[in-house]
């Protein structure tokens, strides 16, 4: 996940300017069909439009899908209501692909604008019908980078590829915000491809993009009415380039995630998760500790501690802390973070092969255990369990979005807690992000009883 603020100035188009003097290989453009999913109006224009226009002076059969109307783009507008603005904006994509040179009505699936993962299967359906009206032609299709930080550019390029990797159809993505908020390390350079283009095809891309008034321009002079894309980040795009990118190769199935991946992360990011820098990961943390049934506990573990923002936590509820993690990087931050008398032991292992001995009245799993693939989550589970004191807590905290790199869902995870015949759930809290529970042995009480407040 990335957090930021369309109204930042971002990162400036000369940095990207300077980082994409490298040699990329040109996308293969030798095709019959191309296939456009557009999260929202003006995603095609702003991460497309020189392709669409190339694609009309070539003769290329164009099909425009557009999940949304992206009715929420100004929530707190006094002027537009989000009907109002579903309607504009219908009206500016049409504009704007005439534009471009293209003739055919795009297909508007007229889905909530922000609530695309509800609606995984209609999108997935939509995009099936149009591979099955191409038939035997040679098909590309475009959507959304699923790393571009916004949940439904994630969402319908997911879908895509799914779509298109089991039909066994070439498909990119196109970032958009990327450019905004990410740097040249954030980019998957060794999946980026490019597409030239000439002077005629960006200008017609520029015109494409003045269509788009009503993110590009004020609504009103009201506050809440303020352009989404502001000038700066439109300079990144009217380039003499596209960029795209191919679908990462999928992981081995029933994979756990390892060493490598971590080691990856934490190279390329000192926050990686935005642990410290995300009001989501800061309020998260404060939901956990205020679901913990007990005000302290002696012993605490907690896998997977990362750089230790939830460590240092935990250590002010606990007599003695054991965090453990794979990455010698991370430790080495959460090092840093704690006190010199903090009652800590960072441990660097491998879960769940190294998990400790010994016994803990509270286990803290929290955004770890999807990384378990197959028996890895069953064997996780197990040591977490017989690891318990009698009157030991377990508290699992799981985001619920898919991640392709990550062998199962935060759901799934707590399904399978849930199974446990050795375990009684205290706490749920659940929300569309990420599902928090307490669970404890068989016979446990709740707050109030162990208080004495009820029988």
């Amino acid at each position: 996940m990335v957090s930021f603020d369309h109204r930042d100035p971002g990162t400036d188009e000369g940095v990207w300017t300077a980082a994409l003097r490298r040699d990329l290989p040109a996308l293969d453009f030798d095709i019959d069909r191309l296939i456009v999913v557009a999260a929202h109006p003006d995603d095609e224009t702003l991460g497309a439009a020189g392709i669409l226009a190339t694609a009309a002076v070539r003769g290329i059969r164009v099909e425009l899908i557009v999940v949304t109307d992206g009715e929420r783009s100004h929530p707190a507008s006094p002027t537009h209501s989000p009907a109002t603005l579903a309607l504009l904006r219908r009206r500016e994509l049409r504009s704007a692909v005439e534009t471009l040179g293209l003739s055919a009505e795009p297909l508007f699936l007229g889905l909530p604008d922000g609530g695309t993962d509800e609606y995984r299967d209609a999108i997935a359906t939509a995009l099936g019908d149009a591979l099955d009206r191409a038939g035997s032609d040679r098909v590309l299709v475009l959507s959304p980078w699923i790393g571009d930080g916004h949940r439904d550019h994630r969402v319908v390029g997911e879908i895509v590829e799914e779509v298109c990797g089991a039909r066994g159809v070439r498909s990119r993505a196109f970032p958009i915000w990327l450019w905004h908020w990410g740097g040249p390390d954030d980019v998957p350079w060794d999946a980026a491809e490019r597409l030239v283009l000439d002077a005629e095809i960006r200008d017609a891309k520029t015109r494409a993009l003045d269509v788009h008034a009503s993110q590009l321009q004020p609504l009103s002079p009201a506050p809440g009415d303020e352009p989404m894309v502001h000038a700066l980040m439109r300079a990144h795009f009217e380039r003499d380039a596209e960029v795209f990118f191919a679908p990462a190769p999928a992981p081995a199935p029933e994979s756990t995630v390892g060493q490598a991946y971590f080691d990856d992360i934490y190279a390329r990011h000192d926050d990686p998760w935005g642990f410290d820098s995300r009001w989501y990961e800061e309020r998260k943390r404060a939901v956990l500790l205020a679901a913990l049934p007990r005000r302290r506990y002696r012993a605490t573990f907690e896998a997977g501690c990362s750089t230790g923002a939830l460590t240092v936590e935990l250590a002010g509820r606990s007599d003695r802390v054991l965090a453990v993690d794979l990455a010698a990087a991370a430790l080495d931050r959460a090092r840093r973070r704690m006190p010199d008398d903090a009652n800590v032991e960072l441990r660097r292992g491998t879960l769940p092969d190294d998990w400790p001995a010994g016994e803990f009245d509270l286990v803290v799993l929290s955004e770890v255990a999807y990384y378990w693939a197959g028996a890895d989550l069953d064997r996780g589970l197990t040591a977490a369990v017989a690891s318990l004191s009698a009157d030991g807590h377990l508290v699992a905290c799981h985001w619920r979005h898919p991640v392709a790199e990550y062998p199962r869902t935060g759901d799934s995870v707590h399904d399978a807690l849930a199974e446990r015949a050795d375990l009684v759930r205290l706490v749920r809290h659940e929300e569309e992000d990420f599902v928090l529970e307490v669970f404890a042995r068989p016979g446990a009480r709740s707050v109030a009883t162990e208080a004495g407040l009820a029988p």
